[in-house]
């Protein structure tokens, strides 16, 4: 029976076999067979299973997953490697994060807080120089006990992410900048400044102060470890740092750690901030301990996290990821593309756009410099901002502001939007002040297929990201609520205009409660600016109301039914009680409505028993009712209740 490494190994092609033995130093007299080169791999006794895993792309870790039976699901390397790992017996000497150990400050006294004395950010070395790997599991609990500090407090749980991302940002920064530090004195023996990825500013007052008086707080410097030894003004200590950071870095972290109320000492007394301090510097947050994708994942798992607490609230900037990752599937992006998206909340969209071409073996590096985005909200913009930081997405162009009414991504001397290869978004819905007041005339021309109606903004969005879209190659998809398939008047002018100009590409309905916040149906619109010739005055109309699983508070779009519903667009053809291809002049006689049960509908008689069957079953219910009836009649006559 092949071991665990050899069913590896017969999963990996030429090119990464090659590698791996090069690396090895193993011996290859031919090297146009493979069977010789997995059998001498094989063999090689220092090549083991826990060797082995860190030579494979996570593709290739996936596959390895199936070939040992095991779940393949997960988007960290981490994470696939401690499951194999596991059944391996070697994932416990990874599972768990070792003790910290004192790690002395930058110079500052340190005082501990509600949460006790300091823990140090170092963790054990598991060998020579490397620092044990946290797992997204462990590194996503540890955080969320970060927000259970908060509980409690004055802090509403709407706010929570207003200040716990941030610090998670923050500390990152700094333990990142120590890391390179410490490589720089032990290669050169000195420091570069300009080298750091980001820079930390020591920007502190001089000693002895002369610039500040009484009881107004001295500047610390800008490091982490300078603000965790601060004991009063610990608010103002943090946000001094943060700006100072911004300043330091302003062509990619201005603005990053948005506007919270670090000083509001009613909200954040000093020795809660202390104890938050405290928390997250128990764990070592630098690349060495918690690599990218890891850390983003984490990032990813808080902010679900936080929408899962506040629910209502979550539908302004939290988008579920099975939605995301179908929109994305279906406008397949491609290394490279520009990306855009007006309503992005906390970057989901923007980010699985990166994460779909990087599992299909392309460099998310190309995505640098073609990212664009437009939040409404700052606190959710700057969420987005550090999302995508965190995830190794460095070049983004995220800006606040109301898309509707002032577009961030439009010249000033033509009066011209920008346009991007790909448009996605999932913006609020039925919006009702959305600014009508300046598409009655828009300056940008937006309203091209009809003015929106005044208490809807949902064609606004689709007329403005159409209008978003490149010529040619350009295509969208959006979320919208049900209504606007079928809604007469303004919208149904609209609708007709996009039909007559062969935008519209599919139109999905998704299952009831997938979205917080609402527990309306909703359905996904794709439009392209340029249509296959096969596909041409067609439009594919998918019924996936029924594709979901349950859950308690909210409903699931899992990946199975979204793989389900991506097949049926990708085909685009009939599918029985499910898809219609259906052309544009039976939709003219349909009254220009989109209304999915015009077209698809759901089966009907299936699971019904037959005729005789149902009459039986009936008059045998029938039966049981009035046997009850019977009985229910002698107690209350017996007891004296009826005469």
């Amino acid at each position: 029976m092949p071991t665990a490494k050899r069913k590896i190994l017969d999963e990996l092609k030429r090119k990464r076999l090659l590698e791996i033995a090069d690396a090895e130093g193993v011996d290859l007299p031919d090297r146009r067979a493979l069977k010789p080169v997995r059998d001498k791999l094989s063999r090689k006794r220092s090549l083991s299973v826990e060797a082995l895993l860190p030579y494979l792309s996570r593709d290739e870790l996936k596959a390895a997953c199936r070939a040992l039976g095991l779940a393949d699901e997960g988007r960290a390397k981490a994470v696939i490697v401690e499951r194999i790992l596991a059944t391996n017996g070697a994932a416990a000497a990874r599972s768990v994060p070792p003790p910290p150990v004192e790690r002395p400050g930058r110079g500052e006294s340190v005082k501990p807080g509600r949460a006790g004395t300091r823990a140090a950010s170092t963790p054990e070395r598991t060998s020579e120089g490397d620092q044990a790997q946290l797992s997204t599991s462990q590194l996503g609990s540890h955080l969320w006990e970060a927000a259970n500090i908060l509980r409690g407090s004055a802090v509403d749980r709407t706010d929570w992410k207003s200040y716990i991302l941030p610090l998670l940002f923050f500390k990152r920064i700094c333990d990142v900048w120590d890391e390179e530090r410490d490589e720089m004195m032990k290669q050169y023996g000195q420091v570069f400044p300009k080298d750091f990825r980001s820079q930390v500013p020591d920007d502190k007052c001089p000693t002895p102060c002369t610039e500040h008086t009484g009881d107004e707080p001295c500047r610390v410097g800008c490091h982490w470890e300078a603000v965790r030894g601060v004991s009063k003004h610990v608010g103002k200590a943090i946000r001094d740092a943060m700006r100072g950071i911004e300043q330091a870095n302003q062509e990619k972290l201005l603005g990053i750690f948005g506007d919270a109320s670090w000083t509001n000492k009613e909200r954040l007394p000093d020795d809660l901030l202390k104890d938050l301090l405290e928390h997250f510097s128990k764990l070592p947050l630098g690349n060495k301990a918690v690599q990218n994708d890891v850390m983003g994942d984490a990032y990813e798992y808080l902010i679900k996290k936080f929408a899962d607490s506040t629910n209502k609230k979550a539908g302004e900037f939290y988008t579920p990821r099975g939605v995301v990752r179908l929109m994305v599937d279906i406008l397949e992006p491609k290394e490279g593309e520009t990306i855009y998206d007006p309503a992005c909340g906390t970057g989901g969209m923007l980010l699985g756009a990166v994460e779909h071409v990087e599992a299909a073996g392309g460099d998310p590096r190309t995505f640098f410099g073609k990212l664009f985005g437009q939040e409404k909200n700052l606190t959710t913009a700057s969420v987005a901002r550090m999302n995508l930081q965190l995830h190794g997405v460095e070049e983004v162009d995220i800006r606040c502001g109301d898309t509707l009414r002032r577009p961030a991504f439009a010249s000033a001397e033509d009066q011209s939007l920008r346009q991007f290869d790909i448009v996605l978004a999932n913006p609020p819905f039925s919006l009702k002040d959305w600014g009508r007041e300046v598409w009655e005339s828009d300056p940008w021309g937006r309203n091209f297929a009809g003015l929106p109606a005044h208490k809807s903004g949902d064609f606004a969005w689709v007329q403005h990201m159409v209008k978003s879209m490149a010529p040619g190659r350009g295509r969208m998809a959006v979320v919208l609520p049900l209504g606007v398939l079928f809604r007469d008047h303004a919208e149904g002018k609209i609708r007709r205009k996009l039909l007559e100009l062969d935008r519209i590409d599919a139109v999905i309905g998704l299952a009831p409660d997938l979205f917080y916040g609402t527990g309306l149906a909703a359905c996904i619109l794709v439009l392209r600016m340029q249509k296959r010739a096969d596909r041409a005055k067609k439009v594919l109309i998918v019924d996936g109301s029924s594709l979901f699983r349950k859950g308690r508070a909210q409903n699931h779009l899992e990946p199975e039914h979204a793989a389900e519903i991506l097949g049926w667009v990708r085909a685009f053809e009939d599918v029985e009680d499910r898809a219609r291809v259906v052309n544009l002049d039976e939709i003219k006689e349909e009254g220009w409505t989109l209304n999915i049960s015009r077209y698809v509908l759901p089966p009907i008689g299936k699971g019904l028993p037959p005729l005789p069957e149902a009459v039986a079953d009936f008059k045998a219910a029938l039966a049981r009712c009035r046997e009850a009836e019977d009985a229910l009649r002698r107690e209350l006559t017996e007891g004296g209740w009826l005469a």
